[in-house]
């Protein structure tokens, strides 16, 4: 891991991985690049026993060489960007010094590490809007239906007055008319047994 490291910082001339990670990797870094500024065929040797490309060794020894001759040493550094929000991992950029893509894209990073965080800080807060939109929706959805439950209680509960209220006079009305009909048959009845009683009294007169 820390051999495809080494080699691509060489190549890319910078980067992007965890703080640890670039601790490590900025010590073979350094002591490759001064195997490249001895130059004999021995340092060559032990340079391709951690880089993995001839092309990036041959960039070491002939490129970075020639840039770092006059510094004695210290030709990394490393720019932490933050904390990866996946897994809480402290994130960093190791980069070649006097690099002039290096020196003008670290600001660049860390405006854009910014930016995301000013991003996710505004989904954050249109997240927070939206549920509190989202419970004022559902608090006035539920009182509708709640509004709605007792308005159909309270008809539930007027109706069944109204047949409480109207059995009785039923019950009223129909013994009122069962009174009628039994008076009704009693004075039939009465009616007709007082006349069989006459037309027996007139067949008597007509015998006698």
């Amino acid at each position: 891991m820390y051999r495809n490291l080494v080699t691509s910082l060489f190549e890319h001339e910078r980067v992007r991985t965890t703080d640890a990670k670039a601790k490590g990797v900025r010590s073979l870094a350094e002591k490759m690049i001064t195997l490249g500024k001895r130059g004999d065929l021995h340092a060559r040797r032990r340079a391709l026993r951690v880089i993995r490309r001839r092309e990036v060794a041959a960039k070491v020894f002939d490129e970075l060489a020639e840039r770092y001759r006059d510094r004695p040493g210290g030709y990394t550094r490393i720019v932490k960007l933050g904390i990866r929000p996946g897994d809480a991992a402290a994130m960093s950029i190791i980069e070649l010094v006097e690099s002039g893509d290096a020196a003008s894209s670290a600001p660049k990073t860390g405006e854009k590490a910014g930016k995301r965080a000013a991003s996710k800080k505004g989904g954050a807060k249109a997240a927070k809007k939206g549920d509190a939109k989202a419970a004022k929706k559902g608090d006035a959805k539920a009182a509708k239906k709640d509004d709605a439950r007792t308005v159909k209680k309270t008809t539930k509960k007027a109706t069944a007055k109204s047949k409480a209220e109207k059995k009785p006079a039923k019950k009223a009305t129909k013994k009122k008319a069962a009174a009628k009909k039994d008076s009704g048959t009693t004075t039939k009845k009465k009616t007709s047994s007082k006349a069989t009683a006459k037309k027996k009294a007139v067949r008597k007169k007509k015998t006698d």
